[in-house]
């Protein structure tokens, strides 16, 4: 997996923590001929900048319709009507559009190679999206920005209130050139425009930046062609910028893209919003209403969803499948190997299956995309269009965003991005985790038809996040362990109750127990999620209304784990990570463990290839280790875990509680026997032999102290002192942690290279947290923000951490072993100077950012925009520990 896709993966905590929450704004006078800059939200990969230039009007006046657009010159009709002449182009904007707002996506439409910046660099990917209200002024028309973030209702108090403090940016101005000629709409010149440096419809500055970009060379740029359609407009433009650092040939000094912008006419009466509820898993947006009853100023966050109502309310009433007035359709890139075309269309059908549970038939629907000959105005980029795009790259990952009305939440186009490379990620895993039990498996490359079914699992994931669903990270802990091992239970369950947790393949089912079905499927939260966002209700109820019915459907499905929600990104909740499954880490491990063990011997027969190098083979090696280090941290973040249970006042029992005394022990003991203990059965010398150029013993043992310093992190402690207030002898302490973890690093008088640094490990990290001056906070965040997110603040220097910490240092050094042979001396020796280096510094040294980083267990964290829907959804665990 790339670094731009994962950054979490490679940042880790402190720059996750702040990519996540942290924001930032700038100001800046303006005044004439100089430069507007906006910030504003784009598709993957976070946010770009929109700039335009807001000149003095011009001397000219306003000329005549026909002086300006001859007899000659052919109008393009549609919600605008737009002409070309002399390589000119003008919008003829009529009154009535004008104050209405139009959603403005820009994406690429094709791109040189080379590019390996923030994740959106091929043709179909989104830069940028936002909202556009072309508004009169005298003699000029300008480009007006709405924000959302605030609102009130037209008939509230505070309405007048609102709008005085939320103004609306000027993107652009454009000099009115003539009246129509029924004096119904005017003439506006768009060609500087859309041929200028805007990043609103061009590249980022962050992309600008990467590539040293000066700015836009007019030679070498032109307006490709403006579509009017009846709802929208479609401007494709080709860009020439100049480039200190091109990425294909810096002998040019430029770098070249052609980027296609759709404008879209938003609903003039809104679709009614949904409020969310976050114990059901939904994307969404949220603004500060200022229109409420409530005796502050009341956030309220909307789901995202798209718009389905029945074509016969009267039937649906009655409980029968209607079909919706508009079915979701989404198309398949014409440039999609045919092989795919029937697997990716599958996935996105499974989905009806869900939308029957909200009362619709026939909801959702892929098709092949039209033909030039069967539609010559049909184009991947335009946003009245759901596509996946198939990009021919490397990387090895697939996404879902969606683009939504940001007034309401509703969905109005996705463009999935799948990129060819994913097939090598699902072979690996697939492989690793199931050819214990799957004969299927054990092959360097799978058929059309095994291939095609994991390519229709991934696409019915990717579909649901376009749909609105995020990860559910807690869905696959309702199954319990043993159920997994099951022919019978796991035929009809899959993995997990919803296709949208990481619940990628059974490595659970051992060989003999005869399970077949090894993946994903649309599941019992998948049924329930769909029904709870997408139900219509009849008697035009008010989103308020429709909350209280809501909330009565959820608060009965409360506690049973078939219907949990268990949001991403969290590091507090052993339920609720990736790549996990069962309801117990321990146990699932050890089967997981198991079927390793007789994989790794067999790699090499699996994949054999005439005449290939060993490659392969180096590669199902590195996902082995991968997958065991997966393992330790499934297991790690039940030590000074908590569960988290979202409720209301209506619902018994804590939102969060801490993870069983019994069960934090047994992680810690699993650890011991699995990690601590070295094990030596990933050194399997025979296949080591045919790539391994002397890195993977020193990996194994990076693995094992990045694996403990996780288990010491501030924050894991911070908790387990919090639970030892709460619940005493109920808890699993900081002490018990010390004498367990001690247990299984000391546990042998001659230690060898694993263990020797296994304990040298140890001993360093004590010392970090002996050494660690900084209190463990971020400016600006709450502590209960951080803990959120797992970074459980502490005061390091004036928490009860450093009294046990010296306690244990104390007991492994009068427990250290005296003699042996000469290296077993010296490094008892060395542990004796550690020790006392630690217990007497010469000075302190603060190493707060390295106590961030610490303790994060990265295969949790997944870059996420909650606003957009986009997800990275294939990442790779790294094995570079």
């Amino acid at each position: 997996m790339k670094k731009h896709l994962i950054a979490g993966r490679y940042l880790r905590g402190s720059a996750f923590i702040f990519a996540v929450l942290a924001s930032s704004c700038a100001t800046k006078k303006h005044t004439a001929n100089q430069t507007l800059t906006l910030k504003t939200t784009s598709g993957p990969g976070g946010t770009s900048v929109a700039t335009a230039t807001v000149g003095a009007p011009k001397k000219e006046g306003i000329k005549k319709f026909s002086d300006v657009i001859t007899g000659k010159t052919k109008a393009d009709s549609g919600l605008f009507n737009t002409y070309k002449v002399d390589g000119k182009y003008y919008y003829e904007i009529p009154d009535s559009l004008i104050n209405r707002e139009m959603l403005v996506v820009t994406r690429y439409v094709k791109t040189p190679g080379g590019l390996k910046t923030f994740g959106q660099q091929y043709g179909g990917e989104e830069l940028n999206d936002q909202v556009w209200k072309w508004e009169r002024h005298d003699k000029q028309i300008f480009i007006r920005v709405p924000s959302y973030s605030i609102r009130a209702d037209s008939t509230s108090d505070m309405y007048q209130s609102v709008k005085n403090s939320n103004l609306d940016a000027v993107l652009a101005s454009f000099d009115i050139k003539a009246f129509n000629k029924d004096s119904t709409g005017v003439l506006i010149d768009v060609t500087d425009f859309y041929n200028g440096d805007i990043s609103a419809i061009g590249l980022s500055d962050n992309v600008k930046k990467a590539y040293k970009v000066s700015g836009v060379d007019n030679t070498r740029s032109y307006i490709d062609t403006i579509k009017s359609f009846p709802i929208n407009l479609e401007a494709r433009t080709l860009k020439t910028y100049r480039s200190a650092e091109s990425p294909t040939d810096n002998s040019t000094g430029a770098i070249t893209f052609e980027f296609n912008t759709s404008m879209l006419l938003l609903p003039k009466i809104p679709m009614k919003a949904r409020i969310s509820d976050e114990r059901v898993g939904f994307f969404g947006q949220r603004q500060t209403d200022y229109g409420t009853d409530a005796q502050k100023a009341q956030v309220t966050a909307y789901i995202h969803r798209w718009k389905l109502e029945p074509k016969d309310p009267a039937a649906y009433s009655r409980g029968e499948l209607v079909e919706p007035k508009k079915q979701i359709v989404y198309y398949i890139d014409p440039a999609t190997p045919k092989k795919w075309v029937p697997y990716l269309i599958a996935g996105i059908n499974d989905w009806n299956k869900a939308f029957e549970a909200a009362g619709f038939k026939n909801a959702i629907v892929g098709k092949e995309a039209p033909t030039h000959k069967q539609d010559p105005e049909f184009s991947t980029e335009d946003a009245r269009y759901s596509v996946i795009r198939y990009f021919a790259s490397d990387v090895e990952n697939a996404y879902g965003p969606h683009v939504s009305d940001p007034r309401t939440g509703e969905i109005l186009e996705s463009h999935v991005g799948w990129y060819h490379n994913v097939m090598s990620l699902l072979r690996d895993w697939y492989l690793i985790q199931t050819a214990a039990v799957n004969p299927a498996a054990r092959k360097a490359q799978f058929t059309d038809e095994q291939m095609g079914e994991l390519i229709r699992f991934v696409s019915s994931h990717e579909i649901g996040h376009t749909l609105g669903l995020p990860h559910n990270f807690g869905s696959s802990y309702a199954y319990p362990v043993d159920s997994l091992r099951s022919k019978t239970f796991t035929d009809k369950h899959g993995t997990a109750p919803s296709i949208m947790d990481y619940a990628r393949f059974n490595y659970i089912a051992q060989p003999g127990d005869g399970v077949t079905h090894l993946y994903p499927q649309i599941g019992e939260y998948d049924l329930w999620s769909i029904k709870w966002g997408y139900s219509w209700f009849p008697g035009n109820k008010t989103p308020l209304q429709e909350k209280e019915i809501l909330a009565d459907w959820t608060n009965k499905k409360a506690g049973n784990p078939l219907y949990y929600f268990g949001r991403q990104g969290t590091s507090i909740d052993p339920r609720l990570q990736n790549e996990d499954l069962g309801d117990n880490a321990m146990k699932a491990s050890t089967y997981g463990i198991a079927n390793l063990k007789s994989i790794l011997p067999n790699l090499e027969k699996w994949t054999y290839q005439k005449n290939e190098n060993f490659s392969d083979v180096a590669e199902l090696y590195n996902e082995v280790l991968g997958q065991f280090y997966r393992y330790m941290g499934h297991v790690t973040t039940n030590i000074g875990g908590m569960n988290e249970n979202f409720k209301t006042y209506d619902q018994k029992g804590p939102v969060y509680d801490f993870v069983s005394k019994d069960r934090q022990h047994d992680a810690a003991l699993f650890l011991n026997k699995q990690l601590f203990d070295t094990p030596l059965w990933l050194i399997n010398k025979p296949e080591l032999g045919k790539f391994d150029n002397g890195v993977t013993l020193n990996r194994i043992k990076a693995m094992q102290v990045a694996v403990l310093s996780n288990v010491l992190s501030p924050s894991r402690l911070a908790r387990m002192y919090d639970n030892e207030a709460k619940n005493g002898a109920n808890a699993y302490t900081v002490a018990e942690l010390f004498t367990d973890v001690r247990a299984g690093v000391f546990n042998n008088n001659k230690p060898d290279a694993f263990k020797r640094n296994l304990q040298r490990g140890y001993i360093e990290n004590l010392k970090s947290l002996l050494m660690t001056d900084a209190s463990f906070s971020f400016p600006g965040l709450t502590s209960a923000q951080l803990a959120s997110w797992g970074f459980t603040p502490i005061n390091i220097a004036l928490s009860d951490i450093r009294p046990m910490v010296r306690a244990e240092l104390k007991k492994i050094d009068t427990g250290l072993p005296k003699g042996g042979d000469a290296l077993t001396t010296a490094h008892f020796t060395d542990l004796h100077l550690r020790i006392k280096d630690a217990l007497n510094p010469d000075k302190a040294i603060i190493n707060f950012q390295g106590m961030m980083m610490r303790g994060i267990n990265n295969s949790d964290i997944i870059k996420e925009n909650t606003d957009s829907g986009y997800m990275n959804c294939w990442p790779k665990t790294p094995t570079d520990y």
